[in-house]
């Protein structure tokens, strides 16, 4: 199928066009007509796959038509709720290109910031607002925000909405919009929360799934490093130097995690930079940028920050820390190996998240290479020391049990729902 192919109006065509849009992706080439409908969807794709398109296009579109060459007062038609700044950022300057040959306005609102420049402009009126929760709804108590007049609602990266804590700001922004809008919600992993957000919130939904989230990219090599947990650091240092590795996104579980990488690595005159929650929004965007002019080589990064992080060409992801919900594995991994370009994946388990790494092999279903020639290996006589061994050490012949495996597998199962 080609964009030109889709019900759209010459003037997005025109401007997909400019972008070097041919053939939509997977995901745009299945939601855009469902969006084009009417009907509400629900999206799980990762970021990467042309998701903000998937959305974006179909509403201007509709838009468009009815706010036409109108001269009256702009009332807010489309709100997108996304959780960070960043990720707000980028989704209304892609609104802006698709938009650029219609009248159409678009805001971008957030935290962080003062608010006067933001109020000034929602008294002009606007088409699309895009918005993180806080400052919506602080915005609205205020009495600069109407959405009364609201067509379509899009909650976008809804699971991370979750784990930041926003379900309950969505569920009140939800309140605030008119019972017959249209729902769009995207989510790159599906907890049950999310289900049953969208069965409170959606009519009838469609569903679109692409890439699903078992599946991880073909072009990603794949590696596991078992390292004592007060190894880690060590090891990271010594697989950059020795490798000489540049353009590395490190994944953190924690802010405070994320600085104490960077303050060992500039000990060891590395150049790395952090980016999370913490930071202001003028620091995050001067570390993405120094990162992506590669004036720094490593960027450690908290699962929540780093979905404001789009680079085409990134090289290397490494798991500091593993996560303890399998789909968010494939979902850092996925940073990798994009826009048809290879990539490494290196993970390291400690002891104490070996149960993570055994969810994880459940869900993705690869034999993921395991490098024992390190200086950091879990020391000899651990009792779960044996999965550093390949799994065709067993060269007797004799048949195995999996009795004591499945015993342990119980053990350290960990429940995320």
């Amino acid at each position: 199928m080609l964009f030109e192919d889709l019900a759209l109006s010459k003037s997005i065509q025109k401007a997909v066009h400019e972008e070097g849009y041919t053939n939509p992706t997977p995901i745009q080439e299945q939601a855009i007509p469902i969006v084009l409908s009417g009907r509400d969807l629900v999206g799980c794709a990762q970021t990467g796959t042309g998701k903000t398109a998937a959305f974006a296009i179909p509403i201007i579109h509709q838009l468009h038509r009815i706010v036409g060459s109108s001269k009256k007062a702009k009332k807010i038609r489309a709100l997108i709720v996304t959780p960070t700044r960043e990720l707000a950022v980028q989704i209304g300057q892609n609104f802006d290109t698709y938009a650029k040959y219609t009248n159409l306005t678009q805001l971008t609102i957030f935290g962080g910031v003062s608010q006067n420049a933001q109020v000034d402009t929602l008294k002009n009126g606007v088409d699309v607002l895009v918005a993180t929760p806080g400052r919506l709804l602080d915005l609205q108590k205020q009495g600069f925000i109407d959405l009364d007049h609201l067509h379509v609602l899009v909650l976008d990266e809804a699971d991370q909405m979750l784990d930041m804590g926003f379900i309950n700001d969505v569920k009140k922004i939800v309140k605030l919009t008119p019972k017959n809008r249209q729902t769009l919600l995207f989510s790159a992993t599906m907890p049950i929360a999310i289900r049953e957000l969208a069965e409170m919130f959606l009519q009838d939904p469609a569903t679109v799934t692409v890439s699903p989230v078992s599946s991880t990219a073909e072009k990603v090599e794949q590696r596991v490093y078992f390292v004592e947990k007060g190894e880690k650091r060590n090891l990271l240092h010594h697989l950059i130097t020795q490798d000489n590795l540049s353009n590395v996104l490190v994944f953190s579980r924690t802010k405070h995690g994320a600085d104490n990488i960077v303050k060992a690595l500039r000990k060891k005159e590395i150049a790395a930079e952090a980016i999370h929650g913490d930071k202001s929004q003028n620091a995050r965007q001067r570390v993405l940028d120094a990162f992506k002019n590669k004036e720094v080589g490593v960027l450690i990064a908290t699962d929540i920050a780093a979905r404001g992080i789009d680079i085409d060409q990134l090289p290397y992801v490494i798991n500091f820390d593993l996560p303890n919900i399998p789909e968010t594995y494939v979902h850092r991994i996925g940073r990798t190996g994009r826009a048809g370009n290879g990539g490494i994946a290196i993970s390291f388990c400690s002891k104490d998240e070996h149960g993570y790494w055994k969810d994880i092999q459940k869900l993705i279903k690869v034999d993921v290479k395991t490098i024992a020639d390190h200086p950091y290996p879990w020391h000899s006589g651990s009792p779960i020391a044996e999965a550093t061994k390949p799994k065709n050490s067993n060269r007797s012949g004799g048949k195995k049990t999996n009795s004591r495996k499945s015993d342990n597998s119980k053990k350290n199962k960990k429940r995320w729902y």
